[in-house]
């Protein structure tokens, strides 16, 4: 009896899950290293060592030789909510338990479906409006105000989200008129430069141990950033794109071996109302007779803009790229 190849599906699933894995892993680092570090020190280091691959890879790119955008402002925008969505992120893996972080975060999904009515055009039906306000439902049972203390951790989550479904509308629309270099140089370069001019004020000195396990936070970006690439290109969107909900069995297993972390039912039932509603608008924008523009399935994966990597979209564009 002769085994059966692997078909390329299932591998862009196992990529996919390894992908997910591994960001988790970059996850409970940051919030290993935010415990001693501030987040703009960790997102400077962690950026600068995302940055040496993605040079070489655009290095391989014959039409680099203009970087001018068509589209300043609308670049401009699309930088600054990529390192507010980064920012928080880091805060809030920082300061709260995992499994709440990717709760809140989750809802990412949820917000660029609202944003695409006004800013794409795109008009949402009953259904998916259902879908929508059951995940917000969600997010309020995560976080429950007035019957738990709500933190700096817990905006900085829902900001990381908001800035996060932003930035995907604004690639959406970058992507009409603008180079791909364009897309991933400036947003990279915003980040390296605000977090530089913050770095005096806020850096600790570190031991050798920690820059390394900085380092690992931006190469774990880069190497789940081009897994998932790979898993794109492997499988249907709509199959991959729900893989990212792993990330909670990953965060419950992280945050009970490393750091004590066990969520509450509390915490359990919102996820679960958030990550269904979020499945839901996937597979339904994946109905073509649904969604003129696929707002969620077109924009970069929902972990685009919380890591310091290239985006994944963009990634499989360069790739592609004959110019």
């Amino acid at each position: 009896m002769t085994d059966k190849p692997i078909s390329g599906s299932s591998l862009g699933l196992l990529a996919a899950f390894a992908a997910f894995g591994i960001f988790s892993a970059h996850d409970a680092l940051i919030k290993l290293l935010g415990a001693q570090y501030s987040v703009f020190q960790i997102l400077f280091f962690s950026g600068l060592f995302a940055f040496v691959p993605v040079t070489l890879m655009m290095s391989t790119d014959r039409a680099l030789d203009n970087f001018i955008p068509k589209k300043p402002w609308l670049v401009a925008g699309r930088s600054l909510t990529n390192v507010i969505a980064m920012s928080s992120a880091f805060y809030a893996f920082s300061v709260l338990p995992l499994a709440e972080v990717y709760a809140l975060i989750f809802a990412t999904p949820l917000l660029i479906t609202i944003l695409a009515v006004p800013l794409l055009g795109e008009s949402i039906r009953l259904r998916r409006s259902l879908a929508v306000l059951v995940g917000l439902i969600g997010v309020v049972i995560v976080i429950r105000p007035g019957a738990s203390e709500l933190t700096a951790g817990h905006g900085a989550a829902l900001l990381a989200a908001f800035a996060s479904a932003l930035s995907a509308i604004a690639v959406r629309k970058l992507g009409r008129t603008e180079r791909t270099a364009v897309i991933l140089l400036y947003p990279m370069l915003a980040l390296l430069v605000v977090t530089a001019a913050l770095l005096p004020w806020v850096y600790e000195p570190f031991e050798l141990a920690d820059l390394v396990l900085m380092a690992a936070v931006g190469l774990f970006a880069f190497v789940a950033q081009m897994l998932i690439v790979a898993a794109y290109r492997m499988s249907q969107a709509t199959v991959v794109a729900p893989i990212q909900y792993s990330q909670m069995i990953w965060a419950v297993v992280y945050g009970a071996l490393f750091f004590n972390e066990f969520p509450d039912k509390w915490v359990v039932a919102g996820s679960v109302i958030i990550i269904a509603s979020g499945v839901y608008i996937v597979l339904r924008e994946g109905r073509g007779d649904v969604s003129q523009t696929n707002p969620v399935l077109n924009s970069p994966n929902m972990r685009a803009d919380t890591g310091p990597g290239p985006k994944p979209k963009i990634l499989r564009e360069i790739l592609q790229s004959d110019d």
